[in-house]
């Protein structure tokens, strides 16, 4: 490895390097391969002076139009801004409030690729995002079986993970730091930085038991660790498909040159599945329900996720009415 390489630069070696974030002009310079957005990111960058001409732009385009029409509108304009600057693929997500409609779901996900194919862009370029409830991960067989590609988001567990494989999904998105911020607020006074960080981390083993699980199982479903807290995270991740990390823990890793080694390993996941007792998962709807059910912090982070992109999804309508 070369002393003078970025931590980053020697993380692109082993993953795809994804940016998370809806401010393209500040991805340019860490050159990642994809970017993925969410309401709450757009929100963000949507309220930024340097984007006012691009919001008024797609308002101008569509007079009249009423602002929950508009949002897809101003997703797709990011989402194709985005793509100027990625090689690979946006991600772009189904409005939250539909997390429990599998047909209005799918109904959005067309619409949005539509619009991405109106610009000339190829579906191949987009991720449809979905929340990684029964009702979204049966839109995206639906979509999958039609060519339209899902990252499945607001993924807590094993047991959602496992269930996006079942139908073929393209990718999963585990959210690590809010594993983990759980956890953290469960033990309070009892967490500690040493005990439960690095390795340890909770947010850490429950991406590692997903890539196990879909390494030993043959699922193709790329896994993309999202959500992250601090570097140390990401690094404990090396050697997983994907990693979209945010703009400030990607100028981290950019003016770091701490070594990096690979950390996870298609071809260990066998024995160290073994070694965890690792099953084949009832994936039906009821068992789904009941194992998603028994996991507190997968249910509780799974509503909290929803109920916040539908609180910043409505913040951009009444951004847009104004």
């Amino acid at each position: 490895m070369n002393d003078n390489a970025s931590t980053l630069s020697q993380l692109k070696q082993l993953t795809t390097v994804v940016a998370d974030t809806g401010d393209f002009e500040r991805m340019e310079e860490y050159q990642p391969q994809d970017a993925t957005t969410n309401p709450s990111l757009i929100l963000k960058a949507a309220q930024q002076a340097n984007y006012q001409a691009l919001v008024n732009q797609v308002k101008s385009a569509h007079p009249g139009m009423k602002p929950t029409d508009l949002v897809d509108y101003i997703l797709v304009a990011f989402g194709l801004e985005i793509l100027k600057i990625v090689p690979g693929r946006v991600s772009t997500e189904v409005d939250a409030r539909l997390s429990f409609d599998t047909q209005a779901t799918i109904h959005k996900a067309k619409h949005l690729i539509s619009l991405y194919e109106s610009h000339g862009i190829d579906r191949q370029r987009v991720l449809i995002k979905l929340a990684g409830t029964w009702e979204g991960i049966q839109a995206a067989k639906a979509l999958e079986a039609e060519g339209i590609h899902c990252n499945m988001t607001l993924l807590f567990s094993l047991v959602q993970a496992a269930a996006c494989g079942a139908v073929n999904a393209k990718l999963i998105s585990p959210f690590v730091g809010r594993i983990t911020d759980w956890y953290k607020a469960k033990l309070g006074s009892d967490w500690s930085d040493a005990a439960n960080g690095g390795a340890n981390d909770p947010g850490v083993t429950s991406v590692k038991r997903i890539f196990h699980y879909y390494k030993h199982f043959g699922i193709k479903t790329e896994i993309m660790g999202a959500s992250f807290r601090n570097t140390s995270q990401i690094l404990e991740l090396a050697g997983v498909d994907l990693l979209t990390i945010s703009p400030e823990l990607l100028g981290e890793l950019q003016s770091s040159n701490t070594e990096v080694g690979q950390k996870l390993d298609a071809i260990n996941a066998q024995a160290a599945l073994q070694a965890e007792g690792i099953t084949p998962l009832k994936l039906d709807e009821s068992n789904f329900r009941l194992q998603l059910n028994n996991d507190a912090m997968a249910t509780e982070k799974l509503a909290e996720g929803i109920r916040n992109f539908c609180i910043d999804t409505e913040k951009l309508e009444l951004l847009l009415s104004q």
